[in-house]
């Protein structure tokens, strides 16, 4: 028996005196009321009603068990309070730093309309890490190999100069010793300097023979791209980061690079949020909903 119900019922009758206004104070029909009522009764195994008096007058059985069904129905009301409490509470997810304010505002959007409220933390690969695993957010959009991960992002090379193949090869940035031109750099923004790009990347510099200093660390994105603005120096990016920075972007000659992206989190939790966000998660990466590149 719904034994909650049927003290809710109970308590509305006793303080009301009928049963025809303590159900509509519980918002159930009277029949119902006077159901749950008789079947709270059988299981408590007492009259909790004078049934031959013209109002709903408590028994000495009734009167004794009212204060526990009190108790009873107010403990289940708070409960119901703290459980939307905890429904609205927002979840603190880490996400990368170069997701786009809009892209983001979509996925919270998204989320809401599943029950789940989020708080966004932007951060670094290493930063969202280190967030998750002091437990400052409950989750964190993790930088993993593209092999490994849910979602991936292709990686190319863009400039301000319009390239004339399909793809840009790494070894035309050699130049001789005595060249007096100056040495090309490819940038590389925080979101990519994890191992899994940033040394396959600098295995390739070694192999075309750049030098050292031609594949270097940016401290943001917008300093990576400031250089790229700044000289015929190239900025490794996705095609869509390179798109909103007005970039001209190819693939990698040499190699294939890409971001790969998983939902970390404790227990449970994380597979629960992937398959809710994955979209939403997708399109604020710049990733196909199904990981796969495009």
């Amino acid at each position: 028996m719904d034994i909650v119900g049927a003290c809710r019922a109970f308590v509305n009758v006793s303080e009301r005196g009928s049963f025809t206004l303590g159900a509509a104070a519980t918002r159930i029909p009277q029949p119902v009321a006077s159901r749950r009522i008789a079947a709270l009764e059988r299981h408590l195994g007492g009259r909790l009603f004078d049934r031959s008096a013209r109002r709903a007058a408590l028994t000495p059985f009734g009167r004794d068990m009212l204060p526990s069904a009190k108790r009873l129905v107010q403990l289940a009301d708070a409960m119901e309070h703290d459980a939307e409490r905890a429904r609205l509470t927002p979840l603190r997810i880490a996400v990368p730093d170069i997701c786009a304010a809009r892209e983001l505002a979509l996925l919270d959007a998204d989320a809401r309309r599943q029950g789940v409220y989020l708080d966004f933390r932007p951060a670094t690969p290493a930063e969202r890490a280190e967030l998750l695993h002091a437990r400052q957010v409950r989750a964190a959009v993790a930088a993993v190999p593209s092999d490994d991960g849910h979602w991936t992002v292709p990686l190319g090379l863009a400039g301000l100069s319009e390239p004339g193949a399909g793809a840009v090869y790494v070894e035309t940035l050699r130049v001789g010793r005595a060249d007096p031109a100056p040495r090309r750099r490819i940038w590389v923004q925080p979101e990519d300097d994890v191992p899994h790009v940033r040394d396959r990347l600098m295995r390739v510099r070694d192999a075309v023979g750049l030098q050292p200093a031609q594949v270097a660390v940016a401290p943001a994105l917008t300093s990576a791209a400031a250089e790229a603005y700044g000289s015929a120096d190239l900025l490794l990016c996705s095609a869509r980061q390179a798109e909103e920075l007005g970039l001209h972007w190819r693939p990698i000659g040499e190699t294939e690079l890409a971001r790969g992206y998983d939902l970390a989190a404790d227990g449970d939790e994380g597979e629960r949020l992937r398959t809710l966000l994955r979209h939403g998660i997708a399109r604020c990466l710049g990733a196909p909903a199904d990981g796969a590149a495009p």
